[in-house]
């Protein structure tokens, strides 16, 4: 980076970046991108933020400033939806930076914007993500706990209550329960359209929910709905196959994504990476009756993952005769196959063995950081150690852990403390 001067914001922003489980790996593609989201002096100062939420007070320290000044730059970012502005159970307004994805890079284009050529970032996330590759493969294939999972779409499920169905693996319960809800521009078919490669998939069809919702609404980067239009919007989305990416937590999960085939970022990596897992699956997968089925394509058609094909029936009588063969590698168990074979070939059934969904966030967050090497970014954060019930939550994860994961904490942290407690532990 011979053009940036030495330890630039924008390099101390990238540093920041990667001290998330989901970071950006550096390229000249990624400072051109940061470099239209943020001026320098706000990169250098997001640099100095902590990875947890934080207080107007705890970024007036770090920045060494005066809180009402600190202030101004905190709403000025949340207004861009650079920062999300949350109010914890207690009403008391704390700030988080979240991940480039699922994040500020989605919310850039979650609406169209004056402020920015949005042109030009489609075009820059476009090289970043899909051509350079680093980033989507850094984001869905290092470590086994990914970003998000599949849900499988409800309509596909058996009527007579054949299969065991959790709550938290249907959309209708995220929407359902949530504290609030949120519907906002799909970034992925957005950025597709300022290239003319937009499919006719709707658009304003992605949600979040809880605070990442109200965040997104009181900045008008989404708009709040109620539980009956979330839920019309989620049978709209299968209509139009397609697939709900939510994150992969079994409470309060902050978004669901309604991806297609050709445009969406997880779909692609799907496509690219099948095989290292990137996306975490329902625990469902379609079975095909060849008896029935008569290789139409249609299931082949649909799939936005491509795990469905034809092959050859072996059927010497009529030797051109095709029949669907599902990957089950590949496959995200979304059911949008099983829903648009006429033939009632396809019948969904249970994984062999269950996909393990993390319950909360902090597990996750704890996880991902655990097996990308970076737990330690978490304890150790800027303001971490002055927030007590920060530290007991992520110990708490810790603590049920398998053992295998507990060892692995341990050369990661290389911590007394936490040699002592995981100890007491057993």
């Amino acid at each position: 980076m011979a053009h940036l001067t030495a330890r630039s914001g924008y390099e101390k922003l990238v540093d920041r970046l990667n001290r998330f489980p989901q970071g950006a790996p550096p390229s000249d593609l990624l400072y051109a991108i940061l470099k239209m989201l943020f001026s320098e002096r706000e990169a250098g100062l997001v640099a100095l933020l902590p990875i947890k939420p934080f207080t107007v007070q705890q970024a007036a320290r770090a920045w060494k400033m005066p809180a009402a000044e600190a202030r101004k730059v905190l709403e000025e970012l949340a207004r861009r939806a650079i920062l999300l502005d949350v109010e914890d159970r207690e009403g008391q307004q704390h700030f988080v930076l979240p991940p480039p994805m699922a994040g500020f890079f989605e919310f850039s284009l979650m609406r169209v914007r004056g402020d920015l050529d949005q042109k030009v970032l489609a075009e820059l996330f476009y090289q970043y993500i899909r051509v350079e590759e680093d980033f989507i493969k850094a984001l869905f294939t290092d470590g086994q706990t990914q970003l998000g999972r599949a849900f499988v779409q409800e309509a596909a499920l058996p009527t007579d209550n054949a299969l065991e169905v959790l709550d938290y693996e249907r959309a209708s319960e995220v929407v359902k329960t949530a504290s609030h809800r949120g519907v906002g521009m799909c970034y992925c078919r957005h950025k597709m359209q300022h290239m003319d490669r937009a499919c006719k998939a709707p658009m304003d069809i992605c949600m979040t929910f809880n605070s990442t919702a109200a965040a997104l609404v009181k900045h008008g980067y989404a708009r709040q709905i109620d539980v009956a239009e979330a839920l019309d919007l989620l049978r709209q989305a299968q209509d139009e196959n397609l697939v709900q990416f939510g994150e992969n937590v079994q409470r309060r999960v902050n978004f669901i994504c309604n991806c297609c085939g050709c445009c969406c970022e997880a779909m692609h990596a799907q496509r690219r990476f099948g095989l290292l897992n990137p996306i975490h699956t329902s625990n469902y997968l379609p079975e095909i009756d060849w008896e029935l089925c008569n290789g139409c394509l249609k299931c082949v058609n649909v799939c936005p993952v491509e795990a469905m094909t034809l092959v050859s029936a072996n059927d010497p009588r009529f030797p051109k005769l095709r029949k669907a063969k599902r990957d089950e590698e590949i496959c995200l168990g979304c059911g949008v196959c099983l829903r648009n074979c006429e033939r009632q070939a396809i019948q969904l059934r249970p994984r062999p063995r269950r996909v393990i969904t993390p319950v909360t966030s902090t597990q996750r967050t704890v996880m991902m950081a655990l097996e990308r090497g970076k737990l330690q970014n978490l304890i150790f954060d800027n303001q971490a150690l002055a927030s007590h019930r920060a530290m007991a939550a992520i110990l708490g994860v810790i603590l049920k852990l398998p053992v295998v994961k507990q060892r692995l904490a341990r050369r990661q942290m290389k911590s007394l403390y936490l040699d002592h407690v995981l100890a007491r532990g057993h």
